[in-house]
């Protein structure tokens, strides 16, 4: 070594040393200050940073405040975490006035927005407790120990003389715009990078680095949430290639070899008029002791390797999003939509699961297999719904005539899985989702809730069957896996649900552990009655959210000890990993070498997968909105028949018999004092007037931002 680097070596060394010296330094005096806090200028003399320096005390300082050991109070003042019962955690999400945190241990934090301390989403930030108004965990920010990502979207404004930026979250405050960015023009809606951070949000300052579009143009207002989420909508060179290879193969018949011959059956895949990645189809048959259910996955596994191109792109996508009449692929659509889509008569290579029902729908025993299949139709929702309510119409009747007799018993088969699962007592929730028209522009025309038939009901319990098998195997094997869950509610919101219902002198079963056919119980007593809306609301409420595990703890919302999702591999990457594991299980490994293999590749896959359904779940959701928004900019100053959807101490929000919802504010009402009772109705006090979800009001579009998907009614006093 040169006598210049053993120079620098030993300079680094010493930095080193220094900074772990005064470490343990700060840390000493402030705890035995006499106060909590004490002036960082008096904390550095007291270190005397003259013999390594003061760099040496700063990187001391800094590293203390990112472990979440010491944090920075009232002017430049430090002090020891521990001694002020602050929790660790991380900025979750913002809305214009409050933010959310999740501390390490999992707990979700209110956070008002004069308690955020200018924290943005992704800052890893000390909170303390401070007194809830909800019952639910409320804090405020007391440090921010290090900064998440720096951009952020909104829309460019013109006021008072020049052009600022307004975020869609974060605060209701216009930040200033700094010179350096790209060109940009007054409501266009932009993607903004924070170059100078304040002690609040209207401190902050930022530059413009990319223009989506208008801000009164929902598809520009996708594209900007797509890019807030990190989603990305082309695949990198290296995935592509591999597709187009894979792709210009083709279907060979080598790949026939050791894999059941299934061309001869009647199988045909069921699906919307639109889609494309036909990734299952549906075969019954009768036998002696009841029925053979076959359902029939595209072999996504085979075409992409573990730790290929294509599988890393498809773990880190984690699942397909779909959004207006747009969709963002797991896989290129050379998989998705070509080679690896049940194509009406093509050869195509699946991934099969057989189950052995008796005459009620029970499952006896199960079977998978490798096959190749040759679907007969490509059955549409709508059609076959024709065919079941009848009478259908000749075409129809013509286009299913090979499969006419299945569809009968596929009928029958669904009637009785239905009646099994109401048996187990599955809950029966009942939620509402949307169909959007978009015009040859790509403007929402029209919205819509979406009707669902039998022949939906029949595909879904279907896969609910073969999902269940799949989880049957992997326990019955002993296997790594990746499992669907669904935990049990937490005691204090089942306990706030009994207290409510209560209130409302709604009947419900007591209990010391909660269980599916409680909540199955409490939806029925409420069935058909005024109340319905506010039971099932509340009910939704009180669930946990569902997600991968690589433990099998069961599904509560379908009342099932074992569940997997093992029918969609095109789009939804759990799928593609347990095709990958029930291969080799097929293969013939043993316990001891499944294990090793895929232990860890379930837990990472599982981890992985239930962060990117979050993030798709949330950009759909925000896309929608603004489509909504859209929809509903052509119908301002109209006034519609709604239903109130929820109740909050803010106001109510109302839905449209076409499903779109928007914020009836409470400042809008007639003049009063309302009380709120959660989560039913507001009620005035003197009066009496009560607005109670689940009621029918007359309101007036009042106005829409379709930049944030908000949309605002108002009661319509005319009526």
């Amino acid at each position: 070594m040169s006598k210049s680097k053993k120079k620098n070596a030993g300079v680094k060394s010493a930095a080193a040393f220094g900074a772990e010296n005064y470490k343990n330094k700060i840390v000493t005096f402030l705890q035995t200050g006499d106060k909590k806090l004490m002036p960082i200028e008096q904390l550095e003399k007291k270190c005397r940073t003259k013999k390594f320096g003061r760099e040496a005390f700063i990187q001391a300082f800094s590293e203390l405040r990112e472990e979440g050991r010491i944090i920075v109070r009232k002017g430049m003042r430090a002090g020891l975490a521990d001694r002020f019962s602050l929790k660790r955690g991380e900025i979750s999400r913002l809305s214009r006035t409050f933010g959310f945190a999740l501390t390490e241990d999992g707990t979700e934090y209110f956070i008002p927005g004069k308690c955020m301390l200018g924290a943005m989403p992704g800052d890893k930030v000390l909170i303390e407790d401070i007194p809830s108004r909800s019952g639910e965990p409320e804090g405020g920010v007391v440090d921010i120990l290090s900064f998440g990502s720096s951009e952020m979207t909104g829309i460019v404004r013109y006021a008072d003389g020049g052009m600022f930026f307004e975020p869609d979250s974060a605060s209701n405050s216009r930040l200033i715009i700094e010179n350096g960015g790209v060109k940009f023009s007054d409501g266009d809606k932009v993607l903004a990078e924070i170059t100078k951070r304040g002690r609040r949000h209207s401190e902050h300052k930022v530059r413009i680095i990319y223009v989506f579009g208008s801000g009164d143009s929902a598809e520009a207002c996708s594209r900007s949430i797509l890019a807030l989420h990190g989603v990305e909508c082309e695949f990198p060179p290296e995935v592509l290639k591999e597709a187009r290879k894979i792709s210009e193969g083709g279907v060979q018949e080598y790949s026939f070899n050791n894999r059941e011959d299934l061309r001869g059956m009647n199988i045909f895949t069921i699906d919307g008029a639109y889609s494309k990645d036909l990734d299952d189809a549906v075969s019954v048959e009768r036998t002696e002791k009841g029925y053979r259910l076959g359902v029939h996955i595209a072999d996504v596994s085979h075409y992409v390797k573990g730790n290929s191109a294509l599988d890393k792109e498809a773990l880190r996508r984690g699942t397909s999003i779909y959004y207006a009449d747009k969709v963002i692929p797991m896989l290129p659509k050379e998989l998705s939509n070509g080679i690896c889509s049940l194509n009406p008569n093509e050869d195509r290579l699946t991934l099969s699961a057989f189950i052995e029902l008796d005459s009620d729908g029970e499952m006896l025993n199960y079977r998978f297999c490798k096959s190749v299949i040759r679907s007969r139709v490509k059955g549409v929702y709508s059609e076959i719904n024709h065919i079941l309510d009848g009478p259908a119409d000749a075409d129809i009747i013509e286009k299913y005539a090979c499969v006419i007799n299945d569809i009968s018993l596929i009928n029958e088969l669904a009637d009785k899985l239905i009646a099994k699962k109401k048996s187990r007592h599955a809950p029966e929730l009942e939620t509402v989702e949307s169909s959007l028209l978009i015009d040859e522009n790509g403007v929402c025309c029209g919205v819509m809730p979406i009707q669902r038939g039998k022949s939906e009901r029949i595909i879904e319990e279907f896969m609910l069957t073969a999902n269940e098998a799949a989880a049957k195997l992997a326990r019955d094997k002993h296997v790594p896996f990746v499992y669907r869950i669904h935990e049990a509610p937490p005691a204090e919101k089942t306990e706030l649900l009994c207290e409510t219902l209560a209130k409302l002198n709604i009947d419900y079963p007591h209990f010391s552990e909660f269980s599916p056919s409680h909540a199955a119980k409490i939806l029925d007593n409420a069935r058909g009655t005024e109340l319905f809306e506010a039971v099932n609301t509340m009910v939704l409420r009180s669930m946990s959210k569902a997600k991968y595990s690589e433990e099998p703890l069961g599904h509560f919302g379908l009342a099932l000890d074992d569940y997997a999702h093992f029918t969609s591999p095109i789009r939804r990457y759990p799928d593609l990993a347990i095709h990958r594991i029930i291969t080799d299980i097929l293969a013939g490994y043993n316990e001891t070498w499944l294990n090793k293999r895929y232990g860890g590749f379930a837990v990472n896959a599982a981890s992985s997968s239930s962060a990117a359904e979050i993030r798709a779940v949330s950009v759909e959701r925000e896309c929608e909105d603004c489509y909504k928004a859209e929809f509903m900019k052509n119908h301002i100053g109209e006034s519609f028949s709604a239903k109130i959807s929820s109740v909050t101490e803010f106001g109510f929000y109302a839905e449209l018999p076409n499903s779109v919802e928007g914020l009836v504010h409470i400042r809008t009402l007639p003049e009063g004092e309302y009380d709120y009772t959660y989560p039913t109705a507001l009620t005035e006090k003197f009066s009496g007037t009560a607005y109670k979800l689940g009621d029918t009001v007359q309101i007036i579009c009042a106005s829409v931002d379709v930049s944030s998907g908000k949309i605002d009614f108002v009661l319509d006093d005319e009526e």
